[in-house]
């Protein structure tokens, strides 16, 4: 409820010792005039808002995080994406930055933070803690808005039909990796297929037979992938 400020009683109250209602209107004195145009700027202000409101808070703009990337929560950050911080009631802390080259970002009193290898709600975390020394009880999200980091990619390489790198995706699987670039080639040798992974920096090989998933549906082929991974399709001897 809007209280109006130096608005006076209606009109039927007006003092007037030596005139009855009837014949005041000729003979109002300067006070009555005064409060008279009070309460008709009153009247008008209290329609202008009534009207104004609704219109105001549709123009209000919106106040919240741009739409996201399609990641999961497992997408490693890596150089070249873009993401945006967001500190909840702190707008001036709330920024849309790169990840540079060397795998770091900057944002309002933190300088410097590795992001890259970190998954969004851990960068999130990272962040609060450097926050927490100039804000109370900071809340951070951190949103992909462009995904383009390598170290959350799947490459499909060999003889398959339009090799590439694959964004990586939550639960994802090496029959979809071999559906996403088109299947193998005819000079393929599907049953020598292997997946080429890094685990605490060494190199690991998995073997893979691709014809027995894909010609006679043996899912035990179907291996999950992680975020890295290399699916290496060689091509047949003879």
């Amino acid at each position: 409820m809007v209280k109006f400020l130096g608005c006076h009683p209606p009109l039927g109250e007006l003092r007037s010792s030596k005139h009855s209602f009837d014949g005041w209107l000729p003979h109002l004195n300067q006070a009555d005039v005064i409060r008279l145009l009070k309460q008709a700027a009153c009247a008008l202000f209290a329609i202008w808002a009534v009207v104004a409101e609704p219109v105001l808070a549709a123009e209000a703009p919106a106040v919240g995080p741009t739409s996201a990337a399609a990641v999961g929560p497992d997408y490693r950050i890596g150089p070249g994406d873009s993401l945006q911080v967001y500190v909840w009631q702190n707008p001036d802390l709330s920024v849309t930055v790169p990840v540079r080259q060397d795998g770091r970002v900057s944002t309002p009193l933190v300088e410097d933070m590795l992001a890259a290898g970190k998954t969004a709600s851990q960068l999130a975390r990272d962040i609060e803690k450097v926050l927490s020394e100039y804000v109370r009880s900071p809340k951070v999200n951190v949103f992909v808005l462009v995904a383009v980091s390598a170290l959350s990619q799947v490459k499909v390489t060999g003889q398959v039909k339009t090799p590439e790198a694959l964004p990586y995706h939550e639960g994802m699987t090496v029959l979809d990796a071999v559906l996403a670039v088109g299947g193998l080639t005819e000079f393929a040798a599907g049953n020598r297929a292997r997946v080429v992974r890094m685990v605490d920096g060494k190199q690991q090989e998995i073997r893979i037979r691709l014809d027995k998933l894909l010609e006679h549906g043996d899912m035990s082929q179907n291996i999950a992938l992680r975020p890295g991974d290399v699916l290496l399709v060689p091509q047949s001897l003879f």
